[in-house]
């Protein structure tokens, strides 16, 4: 891994979805021989992907400290010793195992392809989001869902809305790796909030389709998610803690 002043021209990546737990998501990135891991809430899937294919795991992004998306660091990291944890420096004591320690603005070199780190709290004090620029991907963690957003464990309203504002203004066409499978629940209430919206009714009866076939609804996408993501829509942070409030109470 390099700084991004070093980075020579890019190489388009490989983006594989991993399937764990009950509902996350693990992410590898690779170009045919070197691989980077995005969150990953254990290890086994993802060291047993890796060999199939004879990737080397040269680092591990961590979006934010809760366990279902570091817990399989330390097994990753007694595989492939070599490998760089990249993850927020303002949160070393939950994240000891981080070698390289970042903060909002810093750029490096991935792969070939560079990366911005973005500090997006809200659902966590030191929340991080991965954008690769040239390639037109977000991984985001827990900060910006399919049609919603993370809880606000730590966070205040005014800083997932800051959060999701400036994700949102990425271009529309970036890819946006969240780590959970939550867009059919989260769609569902939606329409249920904004029941003449067209554009949420439309996007429900999609993934409705997807998620019968057992298909990811991952990824989604920075236009798909200004158009009917109400917490993206949200035109204030007292309207997102509304929301907020009224989707952490909903069981339909």
């Amino acid at each position: 891994m390099q700084d991004h002043a070093e980075a020579g021209p890019a190489s388009p990546l490989q983006v594989e979805l991993l399937p764990v737990l009950r509902d996350n998501y693990l992410f590898v990135l690779h170009d045919g021989r070197r691989a980077v891991v995005v969150d990953p809430a254990v290890a086994d899937p993802a060291i047993a992907w890796l060999k199939q294919r004879h990737l080397e795991l040269v680092a591990v992004l961590q979006t934010h400290h809760h366990s279902d998306h570091i817990g399989g660091t330390p097994a990753l990291l007694r595989q492939w010793p070599r490998a760089e944890v990249v993850a927020a420096l303002a949160d070393r004591e939950r994240i000891p195992f981080q070698t390289r320690g970042v903060a909002d603005g810093d750029r490096f070199t991935l792969l070939g392809q560079p990366v911005e780190v973005l500090e997006v709290p809200g659902h966590t004090r030191h929340h991080l989001a991965f954008h690769l620029p040239l390639q037109g991907e977000l991984f985001c963690g827990d900060t910006l869902f399919a049609a919603g957003c993370g809880r606000l464990f730590e966070g205040t309203p005014e800083q997932m809305h800051r959060s999701l504002q400036r994700l949102a203004a990425l271009p529309e066409t970036t890819r946006v790796w969240c780590a959970h499978e939550y867009t059919e629940g989260n769609l569902c209430w939606a329409a249920a909030q904004r029941p003449g919206d067209g554009a949420i009714a439309e996007r429900l009866t999609a993934v409705q389709i997807t998620r019968s076939q057992a298909g990811p609804t991952i990824p989604s996408c920075i236009g798909e998610e200004r158009r009917t993501n109400l917490f993206v829509r949200a035109a204030n942070p007292e309207e997102l803690a509304a929301l907020r409030r009224s989707k952490n109470d909903w069981t339909g």
